[in-house]
């Protein structure tokens, strides 16, 4: 009596890495331009952090420049006042944009899908989308119209002139304003493809027990945009040491009496650039921002992993 075969092993699994390359080669290519941006926008510029660790030379070149060890760090550390000012506002800035636009951007994608006028919904999530397509370059004539001394609508309609770009202290909520309003809409987008994905039998379920709308929303709604906000957190961690350039530059003008409460790292690496041309310093400061940003994002990432695995990013 002959007996069984064998079993033979999952197809594939002994396949060559040439015979799955060429198996699989639609995908390959689709995925090319892709990898081919990252590499290049991403990888290869990073070459360019050996200028943390040299007095960059312009007839010598970056290979060519001689070594300065931790120069260029010292230096930073040294200008005592402005790095506690850059680093502060710049954490303070970071702490109050993600908090208020997580907040914002799940309260909007929440009224929109709730909203009973489902058109009108997708007209209005179009309109507060279109911010975030005008640069900055053209949102600082938008500020100042609303806030110059002289013609500003603000100050006419207060009666008064406040100089706000020779007053610091009113720039934390400016620029909080001008922040949510370029951002929020956009960022709700991504929780309502979440919100859209919600079996819609929970909700019918929770009604039939009795459930009002905000028990709806508490019950079914949060629990299932949790992933997403966990998600976008961690995410927005490894860049707490990064601000958005043009807001703090443009947007204030890069005005010099109000850098005490809107100067921020980025801002200051920039002016740094225009101002000295030290290439060596502002490449130890971004190289300083983004390992503070990558040990941050993975101490995040550490704690979500021991407390909600499911929801880590690795």
């Amino acid at each position: 009596m002959s007996s069984k075969p064998k079993t033979t092993e999952l197809s594939g699994k002994n396949d060559g890495f040439w015979h799955n390359v060429f198996k699989h080669h639609a995908y390959l290519v689709l995925a090319l331009p892709a990898v081919l941006i990252l590499f290049f926008f991403n990888y290869v510029p990073m070459a360019g952090l050996v200028l943390a660790f040299k007095s960059y030379d312009y007839t010598k070149g970056i290979w060519l420049s001689p070594w300065n060890g931790i120069d260029n760090f010292k230096f930073l550390l040294q200008s005592k006042n402005d790095f506690i000012r850059i680093t502060r506002n710049t954490l303070l800035y970071y702490v109050v944009f993600t908090a208020l636009g997580q907040f914002l951007n799940v309260v909007l994608a929440i009224a929109i899908d709730q909203f009973a006028f489902k058109r009108l919904g997708k007209t209005m999530q179009t309109i507060m989308i279109i911010p975030v397509f005008v640069s900055y370059a053209a949102v600082q004539f938008i500020v100042m119209a609303y806030i110059s001394s002289g013609t500003g609508i603000i100050n006419n309609l207060l009666g008064g002139a406040i100089p706000f770009y020779r007053s610091p202290e009113y720039w934390p909520y400016i620029l909080t304003i001008v922040k949510m309003w370029n951002g929020v809409g956009y960022g709700s987008v991504l929780y309502m493809s979440v919100l859209a994905g919600i079996d819609t039998s929970l909700y019918e379920a929770a009604s039939i027990d009795g459930a009002s709308k905000w028990q709806q929303i508490k019950h079914v709604t949060l629990p299932s945009l949790v992933p997403m906000i966990t998600v976008m957190l961690l995410l927005s961690v490894g860049g707490i040491m990064h601000s958005d350039t043009g807001l703090f530059y443009q947007v204030t003008r890069n005005t010099g009496i109000l850098y005490e409460t809107t100067q921020v790292i980025d801002s200051y690496v920039l002016n740094a650039i225009m101002k000295n041309s030290n290439f060596g310093f502002t490449a130890a400061t971004t190289f300083f921002q983004s390992v503070v940003g990558l040990l941050l994002m993975l101490l995040a990432n550490g704690i979500v992993k021991k407390l909600a695995p499911e929801n880590s990013l690795f």
